[in-house]
């Protein structure tokens, strides 16, 4: 596993695509004003030794170089020791709707997004829980199966969107029965789900079937209400810009309300409670009271004890292709222009 120090040098990168263009940009002024100075081959008598691969050779160098000192700044770092470490926690897991009416945006900037804000915050509130996500719209999709790694979670949470599943609909029966295969048997922790949904549920009487199954395999079940009652259309964006409006059958504008009696059913029947997901701040405090009234669970998981810095080899690195640069002269090699690797004759014809 690699681990980055300083990932803000990272930025300095940036210098490269820029430097690059320059010098092509260069080439092209310097083989324009050339051309108008004299003929081809009147400069090649001028300057019988130019070379014209090694300006080209130079660069590389120096962009190597560079490349591999701003490595050096953020000092990878890779985990050379894996052991198994005793934790208490609760095994938790997001089961986020994706479906298209999740677009709406009675809710800043939208019902998606604040979902996958209140998620990011409540783990950012966690220490050592394990978590799962799932996807889910007219099917539930797993995202990432029960960790502790945090850092993997939230790049799977950015990832997602309404576009992920070809199945449309809201099948919250189908997240929670996708759910209840997450837990690990063999480990009696406290089994919490979170459902993060507007609350259109499109198979409501085998959402309370699996709700109850849930119940009898131990799992709380907690839902997050985004949207708001009185509800919005959906719009349909291409590159960011709102095209139209979805529509019904009867060519009517679709407006999709947030469905708070759904959400509260469920909640009720899972021993869990409803949140009102309006409020980022107040969703996640009340949650992470929840969460610290209930009994951890030890258990094991396996992590990285031990990085060993790398800097050294890539500032190695960084410094000898600038040392190359410095020592590579513009001009041919006398020994190299007899090999004539890169196709430089000279043209000394009269």
């Amino acid at each position: 596993m690699i681990q980055f120090d300083e990932k803000i040098y990272f930025y300095l990168l940036a210098i490269i695509p820029v430097m690059a263009l320059a010098f092509f940009f260069l080439q092209i002024w310097k083989r324009k004003t050339q051309k108008r100075f004299a003929e081809s081959n009147l400069l090649k008598r001028l300057a019988p030794n130019k070379s014209n691969f090694k300006s080209t050779l130079k660069l590389i160098f120096l962009l190597g170089g560079l490349t591999f000192l701003v490595l050096g700044l953020v000092n990878p770092k890779i985990g050379t020791k894996l052991e198994t470490v005793k934790r208490e926690g609760v095994d938790i897991v997001f089961a986020i709707d994706v479906s298209k009416s999740m677009l709406a945006e009675d809710i800043a900037p939208n019902r998606l997004e604040k979902a996958k804000r209140i998620v990011s915050e409540i783990i950012n509130q966690l220490a050592s829980d394990r978590i799962g996500i799932i996807a889910y719209a007219g099917q539930a999709y797993p995202q990432l199966p029960i960790t502790t790694d945090y850092g993997a979670a939230k790049m799977f949470l950015q990832s997602m969107n309404t576009d992920m599943l070809s199945s449309q609909g809201t099948a919250i029966n189908a997240a929670i029965d996708l759910a209840s295969t997450y837990y690990d048997d063999s480990q009696q922790t406290n089994r919490v789900l979170f459902i993060v949904s507007d609350g259109e549920d499109h198979s409501e009487s085998s959402t309370i079937d699996a709700v109850e199954k849930a119940t009898l395999n131990g799992i709380r079940v907690y839902t997050i209400g985004v949207g708001k009652a009185k509800g919005a259309p959906i719009p349909i964006k291409k590159n960011g810009i709102v095209e139209s409006l979805k529509k019904d059958n009867q060519g009517e504008v679709v407006i999709t309300k947030l469905n708070e009696n759904i959400l509260t059913g469920i909640a009720d029947r899972g021993n869990g409670d409803y949140i009102d997901g309006s409020s980022t701040e107040n969703a996640v405090e009340f949650i992470k009271e929840e969460l610290n009234r209930m009994d951890k669970t030890e258990f094991e998981a396996k992590q990285f004890a031990e990085y060993k810095d790398q800097f050294q080899w890539f500032l190695a690195a960084g410094f000898l292709f600038l040392f190359l640069d410095i020592f590579v002269l513009d001009r041919k090699t006398q020994w190299l222009k007899k090999l004539n690797l890169f196709n430089e004759h000279d043209d000394e014809q009269d």
